[in-house]
């Protein structure tokens, strides 16, 4: 049986839902957030020893054969409990039940979420792309200004987060990629407050979107230079019209993104790259759980088909 770690409104893990009851394999979504409605039951050992009742199904731990973490949400605490205490309490006992289990299921994992977490390290990503052999722009991680117009002071440069993308609370807002300007004086306080990436910014024809799966890749030219707004950041302005193309990268390169995966530890990645002016593929980085099912939609590369072909190849492994 396949479990799917999960929430209700994750949209690509429904791909994934319909590709094995096509196939008609045996799964268990876990959309995490209900778990406090869950009967669950975790011994001392074995490993396998652990069971989970939700909405009247049962997994054991004895019947995973392949499990893909994917977007969980937190657990919703029953509105009956109100004392502020007491809901952290819960949820923090749910937290901990999760990572316990997760840890359990390490050799079932499409990418287990402690590789993830790792895998999540930009500079890390960095540092392995250039002893891969990829070509990396000049690139800074630093809260200090006179660091900063290293960069910025022999070229245009880009500035992008560290980790976290989104700022969270009532307006939630989403970080993106930006061009930095020159930088003065002033600026030094506020930007001593974190550290954040600096780098060259290059020149490109299109961006490429590398889904690899297993030994199989999906590369996407995304073509961002249509669109005065998608310049920087092919994310930003939400263009459904937003031209995706099939392409084929050169083998070296496959290579490049093959080996970076495996080294992370990983099945699953979605590298992002920059083809410049002049044909040549520049590395950014590398999402350990990205999301793909927008490039399937729109290319037709059967990413979800891989995806189970790997989840159900574990067992057979």
């Amino acid at each position: 049986m396949l479990l799917l770690v999960t929430n209700r409104r994750d949209i690509t893990m429904d791909y994934i839902v319909a590709e094995v009851r096509r196939r008609n394999t045996p799964y268990f979504r876990g959309n995490t957030e209900l778990l406090p409605q869950s009967l669950c039951t975790m011994d001392s050992h074995p490993r396998t020893a652990w069971s989970i009742t939700l909405d009247g199904k049962t997994i054991r731990g004895d019947q995973v054969t392949g499990a893909y973490f994917r977007r969980p949400g937190a657990p919703i605490v029953p509105d009956e409990v109100v004392d502020p205490g007491e809901r952290a309490y819960i949820e923090a006992e749910w937290s901990s039940f999760l990572k316990s289990l997760y840890t359990r299921l390490d050799a079932c994992w499409l990418n287990a979420p402690a590789r993830i977490f790792n895998a999540e390290d930009k500079p890390l990503q960095l540092l392995m792309a250039h002893e891969i052999g990829f070509n990396v722009p000049a690139v800074i991680i630093t809260n200090d200004i006179r660091s900063a117009r290293q960069i910025t002071q022999v070229d245009q440069a880009i500035g992008k987060p560290l980790r976290q993308a989104v700022l969270a609370g009532e307006r939630e807002r989403v970080i993106f990629t930006k061009r930095l300007d020159t930088l003065d004086d002033g600026q030094a306080r506020a930007m001593a407050l974190t550290p954040f990436i600096v780098q060259t910014e290059v020149v490109k024809k299109y961006d490429v979107r590398v889904t690899v799966v297993g030994e199989r890749l999906f590369a996407t030219a995304i073509w961002s230079q249509e669109h005065s707004e998608t310049e920087v950041d092919w994310r930003q302005g939400s263009r459904p019209d937003l031209r995706h193309e099939k392409i084929n990268l050169p083998v070296e390169i496959e290579r490049q993104c093959l080996e970076l995966v495996s080294r992370l530890g990983l099945r699953y990645g979605a590298i992002d790259l920059i083809c410049d002016r002049q044909g040549k593929l520049w590395f950014l980085e590398i999402n350990p759980n990205g999301q793909w099912a927008w490039i399937e939609n729109l290319t037709g590369y059967p990413i979800a088909s891989a995806i189970v072909d790997n989840l159900v190849g574990i067992s057979h492994g």
